[in-house]
């Protein structure tokens, strides 16, 4: 079972150390690690995405909760409790002749992906969705063309409505 967990922590040296060493020491695996400032200059917000049971993600939040650099800790679930998870993925494809160029624009407005470079062999293509649309979009752009290069953010969440995280 995949878990997102968001984390509200210090913006200094270390803080993400002690975070994914928590991981480490307990043998969990970090499937995408996601980290930025938030509006106010002294916080990070991290998200993990991780896969296990239900009591292991639950064992994770709460070893979470007692490190000093973290303030807040909140398990996101986009069907149950209402939050919203995202991925931008940027991908390259050899487009060598016209008509494979003609099928990749087209399958770029299907998906409401966005053509952000382009030479005259290789379009570099940036597609935001959740794991599983951005996963079937990379799969369906295989079929049509050759994938030269994929990179992926990683996952974002945020829940949705009135529920938001501050210290």
């Amino acid at each position: 079972m995949r878990h997102v967990i968001s984390i509200l922590i210090e913006n200094e040296a270390g803080a993400l150390s002690r975070v994914v060493g928590l991981f480490s020491q307990r043998g969990y695996n970090i499937d995408s690690l996601t980290v930025a400032p938030t509006d106010d200059p002294t916080l990070s917000r991290c998200t993990i995405l991780t896969t296990g049971e239900k009591d292991e993600a639950e064992q994770i939040t709460k070893q979470l909760h007692k490190l000093v650099c973290v303030f807040r800790v909140s398990a996101l679930c986009e069907e149950a409790e209402g939050g919203i998870e995202r991925e931008m993925v940027l991908v390259k494809v050899n487009t060598p002749n016209r008509n494979v160029r003609d099928e990749v624009k087209s399958l770029a407005d299907i998906f409401g992906a966005k053509i952000i470079d382009v030479n005259a062999e290789i379009f570099t293509i940036q597609y935001v969705g959740n794991s599983d649309e951005t996963d079937n979009f990379i799969q369906t752009l295989c079929k049509l063309a050759e994938v030269v290069e994929v990179v992926r953010s990683g996952v974002l969440g945020i829940a949705k409505g009135s529920h938001f995280m501050k210290p």
